[in-house]
């Protein structure tokens, strides 16, 4: 899952650029409990009961937008953070305590025990599901892209991207990479970038001709923006069928039991519609409810 970052300048400004920026500065300040932590040996024996006892689980996100991330208020928030807290206070564990790092460290994180559980709507792939347990997913999401306003080359799809030769950039660890090397688009072009903030300013000032991401992430960071947008959401063609994307939380392998645990809770909440109004509340539309399961991604 490595993916070259490229350095950038980010515009800091409106409710997206102070939660990146308070991001940043949460992650500094937990480094030094990272490390501390980073090179223990992973607990055997079940791990619910011992996040029972502990009272807290800790919340591996990755500041992006609405999936997990810190508000104007220095508040960590997110569909899946708050999804998160119901869920474990249902199973007996009270506090929730988010850890910040980038996305491309979640998995390494998780597996070196630096947080519990990957709390960030991560995608659920074959090639994750090699390194990590996944529970079932909470959404389903499409591809999109944030362009120049009046999209002047018609992006809408990586086939388009091909077409026009566009300048096409994602962001660090985004699934989104793959999706477009998948497609044909040569790697060694594609432009990593630190986050959704940095794509939009980069399709702003015309570094690049688009940036991809999910779907919802494209359309939240681009409302307001007097100089770009985001396209429909489309589907990815991988070996010739249309793909859909569900994302969900992530344990460690050796975590069964809990994963198992947090699965249950999360169908009843599904059945009951308790899972949509709580997503709703980040941007979720019906059409992004998901009966996939973990194992059918995984494939």
């Amino acid at each position: 899952m490595a993916r070259t970052a490229r350095p950038t300048e980010n515009r800091w400004s409106g409710a997206v650029g102070r939660r990146s920026l308070l991001l940043g500065t949460a992650a500094l300040g937990a480094t030094g409990a990272l490390a501390a932590t980073g090179c223990a040996r992973v607990p055997s024996g079940d791990a619910l009961a011992r996040l029972r006892s502990q009272g807290t689980v800790r919340l591996g996100i990755a500041g992006e937008v609405p999936y997990g991330y810190v508000d104007e208020n220095g508040a960590f928030t997110g569909e899946a953070p708050e999804l998160a807290r119901v869920v474990f206070r249902r199973l007996g564990v009270d506090r929730v305590q988010p850890v910040a790092t980038d996305f491309g460290s979640l998995i390494p994180g998780l597996n070196s025990q630096q947080f519990d559980v990957v709390s960030a709507g991560m995608y659920i792939t074959p090639e994750r599901c090699r390194q990590v347990l996944f529970s079932d997913p909470e959404y389903q999401m499409l591809d999109s892209f944030i362009v120049r306003r009046g999209n002047p080359l018609g992006l809408r799809s990586y086939a388009d991207v091909l077409r026009e030769g566009a300048r096409l950039a994602t962001g660090t660890g985004y699934a989104q990479a793959g999706h477009a090397v998948a497609a044909g688009y040569p790697e060694k072009r594609l432009v990593i970038l630190q986050d959704q903030v940095a794509g939009l300013n980069a399709v702003e000032s015309g570094r690049v001709d688009a940036f991809a991401a999910t779907a919802l992430t494209t359309r939240q960071v681009a409302r307001g923006s007097s100089r770009a947008e985001s396209v429909p959401p489309f589907a990815v063609v991988v070996d010739g069928e249309k793909q859909v994307d569900g994302g969900g939380f992530a344990f460690r392998r050796t975590d069964r039991v809990l994963r198992d645990a947090f699965n249950a809770e999360i169908h009843r909440m599904k059945k009951s519609g308790e899972l949509y109004r709580i997503l709703r509340r980040f941007g979720f539309t019906r059409s992004e409810m998901t009966t996939l399961t973990a194992e059918e991604l995984c494939r």
